[in-house]
């Protein structure tokens, strides 16, 4: 059972993956698969960074664990927002029965606290400005494999995040509820390019760019969702599926952050062969 669980999760992930990152992950997966996961004696969580909360780990039959460390934008790691879309899902599926664990290590605390604000996340966080649960832990250094579904004995079921993959958010249902999915036919779908350029955009502006989708192969293409890399990027359709032969639009936004330039990326899923296709946008904010 385990050794299938693990080649089920590999699957799913080496689809978006180049050759030479199979091996790496796949020896991740092995790792965690079923290690237990140990918490700090003594953990202060808050609500918004702000007031301090009497919480305790919770026992359940099972629980999701997410760390998140201080490399890179936090804001691209958290998006908080589809994060309370998930609970709210997971909550409606399992009667709430799955509490989950947010363990966030950062010294930049201001950062931090107004992303909370902002984002009006209100569930209860630990900022460890200590690394404290990391170095018990030692968790990989790749913000895919830092979110955890753990059984009652914290041991790993499911690791990898189901807010930046959507492979993996369907495992975390199925270990979850029990519920199995059938398998549509696959088709074949193009993108009119795999790489967009925004150009030069002002700070705090928004542009926008549009992708055409051809449905290239013999069966309807159902979409399941696009996944962003960052939380300033947003996408928009008003359609769920595409015809053999016919094309659709999806409408993909940037707000524009710091000065400099950006690269970001937009991941669709659907039913063809890969399972899903990531696609590149770039660009400069001018000062």
């Amino acid at each position: 059972m385990r050794i299938n669980r693990v080649l089920l999760f590999v699957t799913c992930i080496l689809f978006s993956c180049q050759k030479t990152e199979h091996k790496r992950i796949l020896d991740i997966v092995k790792e965690w698969d079923g290690k237990e996961i140990t918490f700090p004696t003594h953990s202060i969580f808050t609500i918004q960074g702000y007031d301090t909360i009497p919480y305790k780990i919770p026992k359940s039959d099972y629980k999701v664990i997410v760390f998140v460390d201080s490399v890179g934008c936090i804001s691209c790691k958290l998006q908080l927002p589809n994060w309370k879309k998930f609970m709210h899902e997971v909550d409606s599926l399992c009667d709430g029965n799955v509490p989950f664990v947010f363990f966030f290590q950062s010294k930049n605390v201001r950062e931090l606290r107004n992303i909370l604000r902002r984002d009006s996340f209100s569930y209860p966080i630990c900022i460890d400005t200590e690394d404290s649960f990391n170095k018990l832990n030692r968790f990989p250094d790749v913000m895919t494999f830092q979110t955890f579904l753990v059984d009652s004995g914290n041991r790993v079921k499911v690791i990898g995040n189901p807010i930046h993959n959507l492979s993996v958010k369907e495992l975390y249902l199925k270990e979850l509820t029990g519920m199995k999915s059938n398998p549509l036919p696959v088709t074949t779908v193009h993108p009119d390019s795999t790489e967009y350029h925004y150009g030069t955009v002002g700070k705090n502006k928004k542009e926008s760019k549009k992708v055409i989708l051809h449905n290239t192969g013999k069966e309807v293409f159902r979409i399941k969702g696009v996944t962003t890399s960052c939380d300033c990027m947003t996408v928009e359709y008003g359609w769920d599926e595409i015809l053999p032969g016919e094309s659709a639009v999806l409408t993909v936004k940037y707000k524009a952050e710091e000065p400099g330039d950006f690269w970001r990326t937009i991941t669709v899923y659907g039913n063809i062969p890969e399972k899903s296709f990531t696609l590149d946008f770039w660009g400069t904010v001018k000062k």
